[in-house]
């Protein structure tokens, strides 16, 4: 252990650029990579983060609706939205990107979503 001590001491006192050539030196003479391990610990956490975090509510965004279909479309927002008026439905759809549902469950928004998209309108999920 004693060794291994003096190794620690010695390799203290190499310069960045000097542990760098180092690495390069034993990556060849073993045949092998320190990064393969660093990037795989990196994308490993990155692929944990979205799994803490699960989305619980959702944004429907009506993004747009062709012009020979919005009349099926405010159609569907007042489904969707069932204490919304006419006007306020055609406004909606004629003012397109617009929020339909906001902190919607998933439930309500895949419902609302699939709504909106037989009814002819390109709809968002955020």
């Amino acid at each position: 252990m004693a060794d291994l001590g003096h190794l620690v001491e010695e390799l203290s006192k190499l310069t960045v650029i000097e542990a760098a050539d180092l690495v390069k030196q034993l990556e060849t003479k073993w045949g092998v990579s320190a990064a393969a391990p660093v990037a795989a610990v990196a994308a490993g956490a990155a692929a944990a983060a979205p799994a803490a975090e699960a989305q619980t509510t959702f944004d429907v965004v009506l993004v747009s609706v062709p012009a020979d279909k919005k009349i099926a479309a405010i159609k569907a927002v007042r489904e969707v939205k069932p204490g919304m008026g006419l006007a306020e439905a055609k406004a909606l759809v004629e003012g397109a990107p617009k929020t339909v549902l906001e902190g919607a469950n998933k439930a309500d928004t895949d419902a609302a979503k699939k709504k909106l998209e037989e009814a002819g309108a390109k709809v968002e999920v955020k």
